[in-house]
């Protein structure tokens, strides 16, 4: 059984991406590593190769900035990325850049890995999700933030990532999955309000037009982290790789939940989730 991994990045420095910590957390279980390294601003391609390890292989991608609908770029370019493994490889790992898996989970990754590995009625595997907000210290748990996504996939090249690229389709129908017990922590939303601002005013572009833009991204240098609805307290540990970005924060975030008023509908489907585990309506990007 062999396992590749799989990634896209683009102005990582600019804009703050853990990348390096993303693609160390999984290299462990991955026998190679595919980076699609975009055309960028900064120092990408350095970041990359001084990760420095034999399972990297880099691959040198253009975007295509004039696709700005629906973030169709972002899949365009993980495909680029998936397509440059080869056939020997039994399973992708597929890693955004400001996602991590815990190092506890390896060894519950790589059994189900093994088990599967045969099971021709199954096209990935399914990981549950934790989306840090703000700090390292808050995660967030309303409707807005998706539960589960597809991260692991066989090598299929019929399958194609999705939209932008949060999921996978083969032959434009749900993937087959199996949900194992293990998380993808997203650190997506856990950066200097300053590049998180950048961040938006340049990532949006990837989904809208100008017009667009100048109605709902704010014309500010700090992103408002205030603007969110329900948090919980985070009482677990993170991941080795991320230790030196939590020990070098340089910002600060404070959340009330008190001055947090939801409207009587998300009070009602909240109360019926954390009491059931069912999420009314939830949105699922693939199938059992």
């Amino acid at each position: 059984m062999k396992i590749c991994g799989f990634t896209i990045i683009r102005n990582a420095i600019k804009f703050d991406y853990p990348v390096v910590e993303s693609i160390t957390s999984i290299l462990p279980i991955c026998d190679e590593f595919i980076v699609a390294v975009g055309n960028s601003e900064d120092e990408t391609l350095a970041l990359i190769k001084s990760i420095n390890s034999p399972k990297i292989k880099i691959i040198e991608t253009v975007w295509d900035d004039s696709l700005r609908v629906g973030g169709q770029v972002l899949a365009d370019e993980t495909n680029k990325a998936f397509d440059a493994i080869t056939d020997d490889f039994d399973w992708c790992f597929y890693i955004q850049s400001d996602e991590i898996v815990h190092e506890k989970y390896h060894g519950e990754i790589k059994k189900q890995l093994q088990l599967e590995n045969d099971n021709s009625s199954i096209d990935g595997l399914l990981f549950k999700y934790k989306h840090f907000y703000g700090s390292y210290d808050y995660v967030g748990v309303s409707r807005k933030w998706y539960r589960h996504e597809i991260r692991i996939i066989k090598n299929d090249k019929t399958i194609r990532s999705y939209r932008d690229a949060q999921g996978f389709r083969k032959e434009n129908q749900k993937l087959k999955v199996k949900a194992i017990d293990a998380y993808i922590y997203h650190y997506g939303w856990v950066k200097h309000p300053e590049q998180q601002q950048a961040k938006q005013q340049s990532f949006n572009k990837m989904w809208h037009d100008d017009n667009w833009m100048k109605q709902n991204v704010k014309n500010v240098d700090e992103f408002d982290y205030s603007a969110i609805d329900l948090l919980e307290k985070f009482d677990g540990d993170h991941p080795k790789v991320m230790q030196k970005r939590i020990t070098n924060i340089n910002w600060s975030f404070n959340f009330d939940p008190t001055n947090i008023k939801l409207p009587l509908k998300l009070k009602i489907t909240h109360f019926i989730e954390k009491l059931t585990g069912y999420r009314i309506g939830e949105y699922k990007n693939y199938r059992f």
